[in-house]
């Protein structure tokens, strides 16, 4: 097993799994979570390409983030998008900002959320950047529109914003994480935390920026129109992790219910569910492996963008017989099966394209085609 897997596994066990009910509702608890997992260097994975001198690829990537979302969502939710923050930065030309940011990411000394998810919205775009200049030399974007959503309130320092430009282009650029307002007169006003169905200890605000000037400085890229779709198909399998850590705890606390109850009917279900997880993580496995070769085969997006539904439909089904199991006593909203359903929820819609969402619901309407599911 890769030590950064073994690592991840015990500090899992110790500490994150037994306060996962804590980690859901409490900040502060959740806040001190990410810095454990900053003592041990696993805040930084998608920016360095290597931990403590083993190579990390895909597959280890996503087996690290499916381990965190079987013992904690919350925590799962929030360092992804520090994950992402230093996967963006390190593939940045701004080497200022490099050597700024990200021997601190690492580590957790420098915190940094994402607020890019917006630009799948195709018509409309909720942020625009119009380019500040002198006639002859950019210095940077004026920023204006709405953010509606940026997770990590409270506990990032910074964010990565991405604002489209008039010609569809997008430029990302960092931004403080809490209210401002400028010597220029621009601003960024926060709202307070939403009250969401899960992971509320993630503290999610929106934002508004009025005549906000993004200094080229602390430009971190611009990337052409087109680049999220883009990036969105090639990394369809990317969120599956999530949904497969979190069925597989939906399916841990089932077990646990077989084993506290004598109905007969828990053992054969959990076996059932628990064989086709087991089928469903190895072709998304597979997938990754594939995609990692140097000689990697050929898998089309559609097979992918079928693993994708096929394991959230898994969380969904898992944790849902991890509710029914539980009996009335699911109905708290402090229980275990009903913070993994309310994860389920999350992860189903986490990263959401048309094309997810189409093929989602032609699955929940039992219309797919796909080969590779059963």
């Amino acid at each position: 097993m890769h030590p950064l897997l073994t690592r991840t596994d015990q500090l899992c066990q110790t500490h994150i799994a037994p306060q996962a009910q804590t980690l859901d509702w409490n900040p502060d608890a959740l806040a001190q979570a990410l810095a454990l997992l900053g003592q041990h260097d696993l805040l930084a994975l998608k920016a360095f390409p290597s931990w403590q001198g083993v190579p990390i690829d895909a597959l280890v990537f996503a087996q690290f983030q499916e381990r965190l979302a079987r013992s904690s969502g919350a925590l799962a939710f929030l360092q992804t998008q520090h994950q992402s923050a230093g996967g963006m930065l390190a593939n940045s030309d701004n080497r200022s900002l490099q050597a700024d940011y990200l021997p601190k990411m690492a580590s957790g000394e420098a915190l940094v959320g994402i607020a890019f998810s917006h630009l799948r919205r195709v018509d409309n775009p909720p942020v625009t950047a119009i380019v500040v200049d002198d006639g002859q030399t950019i210095n940077g974007y004026e920023l204006n529109g709405y953010i509606p959503w940026i997770t990590g309130s409270g506990i990032f320092q910074d964010f990565i914003l991405a604002a489209t430009l008039s010609d569809g282009s997008a430029v990302y650029g960092l931004l403080p994480f809490k209210s401002t307002t400028q010597s220029t007169g621009g601003s960024l006003l926060l709202s307070e935390p939403m009250q969401l169905a899960a992971m509320n200890a993630a503290q999610t605000v929106t934002g508004n920026l009025n005549r906000w000037i993004l200094p080229s400085e602390r430009v971190v890229t611009i990337r052409p129109a087109g680049a999220m779709p883009a990036s969105d198909r090639a990394n369809v399998l990317s969120h599956s992790s999530f949904a497969l850590g979190c069925a597989q705890a939906g399916l841990d606390w089932l077990l646990e219910m077989q084993q506290r109850k004598s109905f007969l009917a828990i053992g054969p279900i959990h076996t059932d569910l628990s064989a086709e997880l087991y089928t469903c993580r190895t072709e998304i496995d597979q997938a990754l492996t594939n995609q990692n070769s140097k000689h990697r085969l050929t898998q089309n997006y559609e097979a992918q963008l079928s693993l994708r539904v096929w394991a959230i439909d898994l969380a969904l089904r898992c944790t849902q017989a991890a509710v029914v199991a539980s009996s009335g006593a699911a109905n708290q909203s402090s229980h275990p099966a009903n913070r993994l359903y309310r994860e389920a929820l999350v992860w189903s819609v986490a990263g959401q394209t048309p094309d997810v969402l189409a093929a989602a619901l032609q699955r929940i309407a039992g219309r797919s085609t796909s080969m590779v599911s059963p």
